[in-house]
Formats: C-alpha cells, sequence, structure tokens
C-alpha cells in the first residue's frame, strides 16, 4: 500500500514546503510581503485578505493561510516565459506538456499568437492581438461566439466582460462553475431560494456538528480544516462522507496552533466510506434513521418546510437491506452516523464537487438538504448549508452576471440603464458552447483566465471542439494545458495582470457571500501585462459602435463598483467600498431566521429517488479527483503527499481489489471507459472495494460526455470502467 510520508495532514511539511516556495520566489521576506498585502487570496473562496490585512480571514483572525495561497502566490513570482523559448519550442512538443510543466514555465508577460500555419507561437504587440480579435467578433454571428471566464477574475472585470458581451449581442456568457458547483446552485434555489450557502462564517463557530461529504478540504481548502478542529476542541462532532479514506480529514496538525503542531489534532469523528455515486442511499438512510430515533425537528418541518409528507413516507418505505447494499454503508456504521445527527443542536453541511459531479449531481444535494431540513439545521445561527467553492471569485463572476441565465431584475436594470434588451431566450452555458464548437457553429471565443480545455470530459473530444474554432483569444497569467491543446485556429495569448498586480482596487466574493477589497499592488515580474479591465475596455472599443458607453469611465473601477452596485441586487455597499475600504455581507443570501426567498417563505424538501448509476458486475466504479499537490487544473507538485503518491499515473484501488485479481502494487493496468483508455500504475489506497481514483485533469481521457440534466454539469466522478492487467491473458480481467 502507498505509505504518505506524514502521519498527519499539515504541520512541520508543511512549514518546510513555505520555506522552499520562499526559495522559489526569490526569497521567503519576498514572498512573505505579497501574501500579507491587503489582497484577497487568489486561490479557494474561503476567504482570506482584504482591507482586513493579508493572511486574514472575514473574522480578522490572524494568520490565515495555506499552501494553496501559497502556491498560486509563488507561482506568480518565479520566471517568465521568453521570446527565446518560444522560438526553441515547437507548439508540437508544448502541446505534449504535463499540467505541472506548464505551470513551470512562468508569467506570460507579452502578447502572442499562433495561426493555422505557425509552429510556433510569436510575438505581437497589443494592437495586432487587439485588432485581429476585434475583426474576428465584428466579423461573426452574435449566436456564434461566446465570452468565458474562471473564478480568478475579479467583480470589476466580470461586470465589464458580460456587460461589452451583451452590448455586443450574444447570451453565450458563462463561467467555470458550470463544470463545478452548477448543480449547488440549483439545487440550493430550489431548497431555499438562494443559490449560494445560507451561513456566514460565524455560524461554523457556533454549531456543534459538521457533515463534511464529497469534499477534501484538507488538500483543497486546508484553512476549513482549522474550523472543524475548534469545533471539535469546544465538544461538537464531525462526521465525514468519502469514498476514500483522507489522511488530511482523518488527523491535521495546524501551524498556526503550537498544540496542534505538536501533538496532532484529529479532524473527524467517524468516517463513512459508500461507493461511488451511492450517496442519495446512503443519505436516505441517514434520514430513515432519524426518523426512527425520534430526530426530526417537526415545529421546524410544520412551521417552515414544505414536501415534508412524500419525503418522510419515501424514507420509512425504503428497505434498510437494499439501502446498505446499495451505499455499500454497513447498519452499524449508520446507526453510528444516525446518533451523531440526532445528538446535535446546531448542525452544518458542507460537500464540494464529490456530490454535483454526477449525472444526479442536483439530487445529491436535495438529498442533503432533506436531511438538513429534518433537523431543523436552517434558518438559525449555527445552522445551514455550505457548497465550498474552489476559486477565489467563482461565486462573484456569477453574482455580477457572467451566467447565460440572469434573473429579470437584472435584465431588466441593464435595459434601463444601458439600452441592452431583454433577451427572447438563455445564451449556450460551458458544455452547450463546446457542442456548438464541435459542430463548427461557433466562429470566436474570449476566454478570461482558466483551462476550459483541461475542465472538459473526453479531453480529445474538447481538443477537436476548441481546434474548430477560427479564433480563440485567451487572457491569462501563465501557460496552461489548454493554450497548447485546446489551441482555435488562430490562437491569441494576452498577459493580464494578476489582482495584487493591478494598479486600481479590486473586489472578490468569498463562499460565504462576503464581498472583499484588494488593494492591488505592483507586478511581480517585468513585462506587458495589462489590466483586465483595461483589456476588456479596449476589445469593446473595437466591436460596439462609437459612443455606446463613456469607456473613460467604465475602464475606472470605482466607476465600474458604482454601476454594478446599481445592478446586482445585495451589492449597494460595493459603491462606497473603495473609499471607505467596508466590506460586507450580501444581504438576502443567509439565513438567521427561517423566512425564506421562495413563493411562500418556506424551504422545500424534495423527493428524490435512487440513482439510475448501476455499473455491470464486472465493472468498477470511477472518479476523478485532485492532488495535495494541485489547485484546480493546475498541478504544482507531481507528489500527492498527504496519500504517498510520487507520481500521477495511478489508478487508487483497495487492497482486496488488487487480492482478487492478482495485482500488487506498482503493476500496471488498463482502465477503460466507453470513450477511452488509459495505461496506469496500481496504488493501493484506502478506498471502498468496488471503487477506483484517478487523478484529474488527466482522467478526463476516459470520462464520458454525460450530464447532470438539470444543472449541465458533467459527470467527472460516477463513471463504469473496466480494469485490465497490460498483458493479461485469459481469466486476469477485471471482469
Amino acid at each position: 500500500m502507498a505509505k504518505p510520508k506524514v502521519d498527519a495532514g499539515g504541520g512541520i511539511p508543511a512549514l518546510l514546503y513555505v520555506w522552499k516556495k520562499g526559495l522559489e520566489a526569490g526569497g521567503f521576506l519576498k514572498l512573505y510581503r505579497r501574501l500579507s498585502s491587503r489582497n484577497a487570496c487568489k486561490t479557494c473562496a474561503l476567504g482570506m485578505g482584504g482591507q482586513a490585512g493579508g493572511m486574514r480571514n472575514e473574522a480578522g483572525h490572524w494568520p490565515e493561510v495555506c499552501k494553496k495561497s501559497i502556491q498560486a502566490q509563488a507561482g506568480d513570482m518565479a520566471g517568465v516565459v521568453t521570446e527565446e523559448f518560444l522560438a526553441r519550442t515547437p507548439l508540437a512538443q508544448l502541446a505534449g506538456m504535463s499540467s505541472a510543466e506548464c505551470e513551470s514555465l512562468g508569467r506570460v508577460v507579452f502578447p502572442m499568437m499562433a495561426g493555422p500555419a505557425d509552429s510556433h507561437y510569436r510575438r505581437i504587440s497589443w494592437d495586432e492581438a487587439l485588432d485581429r480579435t476585434g475583426a474576428a467578433l465584428r466579423e461573426a454571428a452574435r449566436d456564434g461566439v461566446f465570452f468565458y471566464s474562471s473564478g480568478r477574475s475579479s467583480n470589476e472585470a466580470a461586470f465589464l466582460f458580460q456587460l461589452v458581451a451583451r452590448a455586443y449581442g450574444t447570451e453565450n456568457i458563462h463561467n467555470c462553475s458550470f463544470y463545478c458547483h452548477a448543480a449547488s446552485s440549483v439545487a440550493l434555489k430550489e431548497i431555499y431560494g438562494s443559490g449560494t450557502a445560507s451561513i456566514t462564517l460565524d455560524d461554523l463557530g457556533q454549531a456543534d456538528f459538521a457533515l463534511v461529504i464529497g469534499a477534501n478540504p484538507a488538500s483543497n481548502h486546508p484553512r476549513l480544516i482549522t474550523q472543524l478542529v475548534k469545533l471539535r476542541e469546544r465538544g461538537g462532532r464531525v462526521l465525514v462522507i468519502n469514498p476514500l479514506r483522507e489522511l488530511g480529514l482523518v488527523r491535521f496538525r495546524i501551524p498556526s496552533s503550537v498544540r496542534s503542531m505538536l501533538f496532532g489534532s484529529d479532524v473527524s469523528d467517524l468516517y463513512l466510506q459508500p461507493h461511488i455515486g451511492a450517496d442519495i442511499p446512503l443519505l436516505i438512510a441517514l434520514l430513515k434513521g432519524v426518523i426512527e430515533r425520534g430526530g426530526v425537528d417537526q415545529e421546524f418541518v410544520e412551521a417552515h418546510t414544505s414536501g415534508w409528507d412524500a419525503v418522510a413516507a419515501f424514507a420509512r418505505n425504503s428497505s434498510w437491506d437494499e439501502l446498505i447494499e446499495a451505499s455499500g454503508v454497513g447498519r452499524e456504521e449508520i446507526d453510528r452516523a444516525v446518533a451523531l445527527i440526532t445528538g446535535a443542536k446546531r448542525g452544518i453541511v458542507l460537500w464540494a464537487m464529490g456530490l454535483t459531479h454526477h449525472e444526479h449531481g442536483v439530487e445529491n444535494i436535495k438529498a442533503l438538504g432533506n436531511l438538513c431540513l429534518a433537523r431543523g439545521w436552517l434558518g438559525r445561527e449555527g445552522c445551514g448549508m455550505l457548497p465550498i467553492r474552489g476559486h477565489s471569485n467563482v461565486q462573484g463572476v456569477g453574482s455580477v452576471g457572467v451566467n447565460p441565465v440572469t434573473s429579470r431584475a437584472f435584465r431588466a436594470r441593464l435595459e434601463e440603464l444601458y439600452g441592452i434588451p431583454l433577451p427572447a431566450g438563455p445564451g449556450l452555458d460551458t458544455y452547450a458552447s463546446l457542442e456548438a464548437a464541435h459542430a463548427g457553429k461557433i466562429e470566436a471565443a474570449v476566454l478570461l483566465g482558466g483551462n476550459l480545455y483541461g475542465s472538459n470530459p473526453d479531453s480529445a473530444w474538447g481538443a477537436e471542439a476548441l481546434g474548430r474554432i477560427p479564433l480563440i483569444t485567451y487572457l491569462t497569467t501563465k501557460f496552461n494545458e489548454g493554450h497548447f491543446k485546446g489551441r482555435g485556429a488562430t490562437t491569441l495569448v494576452l498577459p493580464v495582470l494578476a489582482r495584487d498586480e493591478e494598479h486600481e482596487s479590486t473586489t472578490q466574493e468569498s463562499m460565504f457571500n462576503y464581498v472583499r477589497l484588494s488593494d492591488g499592488g505592483s507586478a511581480a515580474v517585468a513585462g506587458e501585462m495589462r489590466s483586465e479591465v483595461g483589456i476588456i475596455a479596449a476589445l469593446a472599443e473595437r466591436i460596439l459602435p462609437a459612443g455606446r458607453f463613456d469607456w473613460s469611465a467604465l475602464g475606472s473601477h470605482q466607476r465600474l463598483r458604482e454601476e454594478i452596485a446599481r445592478v446586482v441586487p445585495g451589492y449597494g455597499p460595493l459603491a462606497e467600498i473603495g473609499r471607505t475600504g467596508r466590506e460586507f455581507q450580501i444581504e438576502g443570501r443567509t439565513f438567521h431566521s427561517p423566512a425564506f426567498p421562495t413563493p411562500d417563505q418556506r424551504a422545500r424538501f424534495h423527493p428524490v429517488a435512487l440513482p439510475a448509476f448501476r455499473p455491470a458486475a464486472d465493472q468498477f466504479r470511477l472518479m476523478t479527483l485532485r492532488s495535495e499537490g494541485q489547485f484546480n487544473t493546475v498541478v504544482y507538485e507531481e507528489e500527492d503527499l498527504y496519500r504517498g503518491m510520487t507520481r500521477r499515473d495511478v489508478v487508487m484501488m483497495a487492497a482486496e481489489d488488487a487480492t482478487r485479481l492478482g495485482l500488487d502494487e506498482g503493476d500496471r493496468v488498463e482502465v477503460r471507459s466507453e470513450v477511452g483508455a488509459m495505461a496506469l500504475v496500481v496504488a493501493i489506497a484506502e478506498i471502498r472495494p468496488g471503487n477506483l481514483a484517478i487523478y484529474y485533469p488527466e482522467a478526463n481521457a476516459i470520462v464520458p460526455r454525460r450530464l447532470d440534466p438539470q444543472s449541465g454539469t458533467p459527470a467527472f466522478k460516477s463513471i463504469a470502467v473496466h480494469l485490465e492487467r497490460i498483458g493479461a491473458g485469459p481469466g486476469q480481467r477485471s471482469g
């Protein structure tokens, strides 16, 4: 079995890593100064920095920093891509680079392009880059263009981005959340009328129970582990549900706590390992147990919810044997979990892509919501639901309109203020845009950050789709695989400033619906990088009629904040944030009283059926996942410290399955789905037997293009695959 080099997450290895990254970034003090600047964190949406000062969360606690923050900051400070490198490195060679190799190339510091006949990227001027993009957009049919943004951008740039796109005439405006938390937004709107978290950071400090399901915050949101440990230290309980036993969710050494560093901290009280894609039967089993134990908050259910009777009847009538068989979790463990749930007064449920990346992703969250509502854990302090957002402003980008479907109130304001007519229907979302591109219906695309290629299921298909677009313009800080494997016929790469390099302040929204103010600063490296707002405004001047907007005004971040305050519900205080520095909680999204923005002001239960996902007897269930040395599609380190992996071309499987198939650690196998196959190395892990795990984004090569029909989110998990030893004879297959 692959053995981690550490006995807990965090600790001394994390501190040594900080020192190492400091050396790579030109010195620890240099790195520390940038981390401690008054700018929101560049990585997850938990919330850090802003006007409270660097390395502080919304509550002002210091120090709040993690390996992800350090990786992103150090990456922006180490090295640049030179003209000499581009001249000696053909595109064919660049296309063979891994995500980690792309990240190691350094910052993009001047505009470049590669045309249909080019074998290399070549440097071009800003005027040429903007003129080429503008010409392609002017000549294209408006429904043959899409605009895409990652969660890295600021609210100011994202608002201007969607405003220009809509004034240009397209609704094909979308962001990376359609490939991660769109299922959460859809489900939460149906549960309590708002598509974001129902809690604030303070609520985590008042809860006495947390259910962490389908998430690995120890690797992806390390600062959240501090909150879970504090919860346990004050007598609370933590239940973790994950098919793979993650070291950092069992034990963690928190660098900011001397006691935790010396002795370690237990993170979870109970750890359940269901089958991949079997969260619904487990959640129904937990609800059934709560009902049978008399743990339903009847007063809350009767006074503040609707739809309970049908949900309760389904749970009561469900067979224990069927739920246990479908989930893979035994009755004794379920009973222990029910005891924790019913013994708590104030509970919070937290989840990430382990719940959303399924064809039944929305249904997963509805099932979780049913359990939460049955216990009365909504509309009170210390209670509620928290989707763990993975990018620092992905929620804000959606709030300010980077979305193919916006509210009628939002669109009415755009029509009133800017003369942009209400659309006849929604635009194309992320996957629909790629489908249109594959069909040859997209003529141009503008991508504000991110790695759209690396985020797609069926990566060969994704590369074909992007390759059929006549012109793609990328705005980015660094190279990623998408710039080489996701090129259009003509591809432009434009260098942008990171948020802590902007000449004017910017704002970001945390996963707790809290808006932060970032000061900006100076560029970490020398080059021709420009502000995202400046680039978008310059492009707008080339594609919109003269006089359409006052670009001298809308190029100002302060003026953009004033416009956002006029358009976006709950964002009124944004107009003054640049002058006062007063960060704020968005009104109407978090609930400390049981009155919800639904037609009847009640939260809603939803009947949820058992999922149709049922692999054949000769198949495994596969999920894709990220490593501890990774952020989204960006791989910083090949080693996965907490899982004991030193390489990424591995398939994690249970020792029981390996023994049954006559496999040993290090054996080479082929994992095959309906769309492709991968040659991988066996790594024994603590995963539920019958289940496998492979690193993302590499695993996209075998991820089928199947979507959750309600949210459009691809099913990067719950994939049915065969496994076979390479060179195996008869009888040595997985089935």
